[in-house]
Parts: structure tokens; sequence; C-alpha cells
């Protein structure tokens, strides 16, 4: 998909090189993937703390459980 931005020139330029990589769309590629991948690890850290698990469960019973195809 083709899509034409006004991207800070410097900006661009800055981190194409701080990411040894060859081209603008290299960049933003690359950059687009690391900020996808930032929001869902803020995601992941918010959800810390806030799930609740069965009290009395064997999670060592419950592998070989598994392990054993019950």
């Amino acid at each position: 998909m083709a899509t034409n931005l006004a991207i800070d020139d410097v900006l661009l330029e800055r981190a194409r090189r701080v990411g040894k990589l060859r081209t603008k769309k290299e960049t933003v590629t690359q950059a687009l993937t690391e900020f996808i991948q930032r929001r869902r690890q803020r995601e992941i850290l918010k959800a810390l703390g806030t799930i609740e698990f069965r009290k009395g469960w064997d999670y060592k019973k419950d592998r070989r459980d598994r392990a054993s195809g019950r």
C-alpha cells in the first residue's frame, strides 16, 4: 500500500543510522514494528497482578496430567 507521509528528514535519517538500516522504507517498517511490540508489552505488564489463580491448584500435577494425556 503506497502512502505519502511528511516525516522529519533529520529524525528519519537519525533513526536509519541508529538502526543500521539501508532505506527509509526499512526504517519506517522497523519503527512501526517496534512501536507495536512496545504497546503489546505494556498491555501484558498492565495485566500482571490482575489475574487470580485457583487456590490449591497444583501446577506440577496439572503438568504431569497433560504429559500423560489425561
